[in-house]
């Protein structure tokens, strides 16, 4: 067992789970036609939140995660007022600006921030599950494992189990009355309105719903990297978190998840042009919009791999 159990595929594997929740944080948002690159700002905000609860007030790792999350999606609700009125390029401009000025305050503020250096010494989520199953008389040498494989392993698990719940939660969320309004939004917003739709309430849900989602993200982000600075929240991971959505495709779920794994294992594969990976992001979206705008995955390639598997059953029966 030892040897299947890499440290360094399972880290890989946990940042591919963080940027899914990512991903699926932008899929929300353009579910309802809006446009928002602030998600590296909500992203941060729950980072240092629960990183300053949990280093400076001794907060139990939950209660500062849950804490990240739920401060984001405030931050996104009052956001998402005034972004009512924009659209397009215009409202991804201003939550672009949003995202940029979280950045620029998080170096200022070096009192609880401590500015560009960023803050180490983060409680990790695999050492706080290791100390606990140690305190009930669990160790890892029961497994066959090591303290670092146990480590690991544990963080991946317990974040595949959250982005399970997340992904099954929004699933079921799109065939409901919130999915619904929020589909006839993205379609046609006027004729919305006029069949008895509240824009306003859908679109500032939406908003808030993915500035949680991201803001979870970020805090579960601190906890495993156990380091953050405003550098890992900068432009280049708002642009990354929208290529997610854009490469897999934002009009069904499964396509930001896609997104999120193959762009994320990819430089990971790809060694040796990882340096240059956002290059290749710029190509990616350039032959995206030229050839296929909708990205990888739409509804017709969900629903041709639905049949696929039904006649696939249909042949074993």
């Amino acid at each position: 067992m030892l040897e299947f159990i890499n440290p360094y595929y399972l880290q890989v594997g946990s940042f591919v789970l963080i940027n899914i929740l990512l991903g699926v944080s932008m899929y929300v948002t353009l579910s309802t036609g809006q446009l928002s690159l602030g998600h590296a700002g909500f992203m941060s905000i729950g980072a240092y939140t629960t990183t300053i609860l949990t280093l400076n007030y001794d907060m139990p790792m939950i209660v500062g995660i849950v804490a990240g999350a739920v401060l984001a999606c405030i931050v996104g609700v009052i956001v998402g007022f005034p972004a009512l009125r924009l659209e397009g390029v215009y409202l991804a401009i201003a939550t672009l600006g949003f995202g940029e000025v979280i950045r620029v305050l998080l170096i200022n503020w070096e009192s609880l921030t401590k500015g560009a250096v960023g803050i180490s010494g983060i409680p990790h989520l695999g050492r706080e599950v290791l100390a606990f199953s140690k305190g009930i008389g669990f160790t890892p040498d029961m497994l066959g494992l090591r303290n670092n494989q146990f480590i690991s392993l544990a963080v991946f698990l317990i974040l595949l189990i959250i982005v399970v719940a997340v992904i099954a939660f929004f699933i079921r969320q799109e065939h409901s009355r919130i999915g619904r309004a929020y589909a006839s939004i993205k379609m046609d917003e006027r004729a919305a309105e006029a069949m008895g739709v509240n824009i306003t309430y859908y679109k500032i849900l939406a908003f808030g719903q993915g500035a949680m989602i991201a803001g979870f993200a970020g805090a579960l982000y601190a906890h495993v990297t156990a380091y953050i600075s405003p550098s890992d929240f900068a432009y280049h991971r708002a642009v990354e978190i929208l290529i997610f959505a854009v490469f897999g495709g934002s009009e069904v779920i499964w396509g930001p998840i896609f997104g999120s794994i193959f762009l994320t294992a990819m430089p990971e594969v790809l060694r040796f042009i990882s340096d240059y990976r956002f290059m290749v992001y710029g190509a990616l979206l350039i032959v995206m919009m030229a050839y296929r705008p909708q990205g990888l995955i739409d509804v017709k390639v969900v629903n041709w791999f639905k049949k696929r598997g039904r006649g696939q059953r249909r042949k074993a029966s």
